[in-house]
């Protein structure tokens, strides 16, 4: 499997003072932690880690002040506010951090944020590993507004950073315009060197599977065949994995991931693309209708439900990994900051990186604010929007948006598919956490 991650590349500048946009790096000052004590910690599964923190995040209560996942030392790291706690969470073999901001006041930091700093183009999360609030401003933010942020950032004594990201904060839902492929470049329904999503949208004994090929795809069309795919366009659409292509009112989105509601199979992609389309299609004349849009949540929020038109749809619990192979998803995890996480979309395939930030709030713009958010260093693009963000066999978050592409990199947010699952009582995999 081939997968590709690009580091984003954005400058951070200090406050007001900083009237020149571009400049040197410079940091705001953050809260100072306590020097490593803890040589003798243990090392940890990703899952493991996730289980030990909830846990002692519950036991210490308000002393918690968040944790993070070490990939590269495979270490937990858990942020508190006294020597007491950070002795506690030694002895359960992770690392204590002793820090000044308590969760409740960085919590208490982008509220403050929402009411003084509700700038389209800016972003923020909570970083546990500098135990600040990360605020982001994109290219757009100039002028007064960067002047309003900043005067908000510095007004906030230490408990939030400010930095500028190259791209703009935008949807990543895309148009005809583009679709892969359109000007008979790669993508689905490109050339004789392919780049169609499978054998075949409604290929022969492969349904609507769009990964049955070698790569993304060859031949014609969106498939191998003619047309639609070996099938036919009589073929019933039938069910599709979670990164598969899918298009309605004129946007082509990605499936985040197949789910049940009482029973009957449904998907989960993007809120901005279920405001979009009441009904779904498997390819761009929408001639292969495959669901309706059932609930629809943006902004605030940004997931929809999308029911299967056929009731008997047999929808698997998998993500296509773009290489004529899927990943088995049988439960759904919580982002923590350091997860390594991959992303399926319908423009870039998979791509890999970090979590970055939790509670994350990003404006988009003309109202469109989204809360509650997982940022991530993982690059996407138009078209790739309710993708599936995954964790091995784990279902974590929806692709919402962000800035930059896959060339220069960014950042990009993801909804939480635990949010998504909880508010339209739907199922995913065998519905284990």
């Amino acid at each position: 499997m081939s997968h590709r991650r690009v580091n984003k590349r954005t400058v951070v500048i200090a406050g007001a003072a900083a009237a020149a946009l571009a400049g040197a790096a410079i940091l705001l000052p953050h809260a100072n932690a306590s020097p490593d004590k803890s040589a003798d910690a243990k090392t940890f599964s990703s899952r493991s880690a996730v289980t030990l923190a909830t846990a002692l995040a519950s036991d210490l209560g308000d002393n918690a002040a968040g944790w993070y996942y070490e990939g590269d030392t495979r270490r937990l790291v858990m942020n508190v506010l006294n020597e007491d706690a950070a002795n506690d969470v030694r002895a359960k073999g992770a690392v204590a951090k002793i820090v000044e901001n308590s969760m409740a006041e960085l919590k208490a930091t982008t509220k403050t944020l929402s009411d003084t700093a509700s700038i389209p183009g800016t972003a923020w999360s909570i970083d546990p590993k500098t135990n600040t609030v990360r605020v982001t401003a994109d290219r757009t933010v100039t002028g007064t507004k960067w002047a309003t942020l900043t005067k908000a950032v510095d007004g906030l004594a230490g408990k939030a950073t400010v930095q500028r990201t190259n791209g703009e904060f935008r949807k990543f839902d895309g148009t005809d315009e583009t679709q892969p492929g359109a000007d008979g470049g790669a993508g689905q329904g490109g050339a004789d060197d392919g780049a169609g999503q499978g054998a075949g949208q409604g290929g022969a004994d492969e349904g609507a599977g769009q990964g049955a090929g070698d790569g993304q795809g060859a031949g014609d069309g969106q498939g191998a065949g003619d047309g639609q795919g070996a099938g036919g366009a009589g073929e019933q659409a039938g069910a599709l994995d979670g990164g598969d292509a899918i298009f309605g009112g004129g946007a082509r989105c990605s499936l985040g991931f197949n789910v049940t509601v009482d029973g009957a199979p449904a998907f989960l992609t993007a809120g901005h693309c279920g405001n979009i389309a009441e009904t779904w299609a498997t390819d761009q004349a929408g001639a292969q209708q495959v669901g309706t849009t059932a609930e629809s949540q943006f902004p605030v929020s940004d997931f929809a439900l999308v029911t299967y038109d056929d009731p008997n749809t047999q929808a698997p619990s998998t993500v296509d990994l773009q290489d004529g192979t899927t990943q088995e998803i049988t439960r759904v995890a919580e982002a923590s900051v350091g997860l390594a996480v991959q992303r399926s979309g319908s423009t870039t395939g998979v791509t890999d990186g970090t979590v970055t930030g939790l509670n994350a709030t990003v404006n988009y713009g003309n109202g469109d604010i989204v809360n509650g958010l997982i940022q991530t260093d993982v690059c996407a693009e138009p078209g790739d929007s309710g993708g599936a963000m995954f964790a091995e066999d784990a279902a974590v978050g929806l692709t919402s948006g962000g800035s930059g592409d896959c060339t220069q990199g960014g950042e990009t947010f993801f909804q939480p598919v635990s949010t998504a699952l909880e508010a339209t009582g739907a199922v995913i995999g065998a519905g284990n956490p």
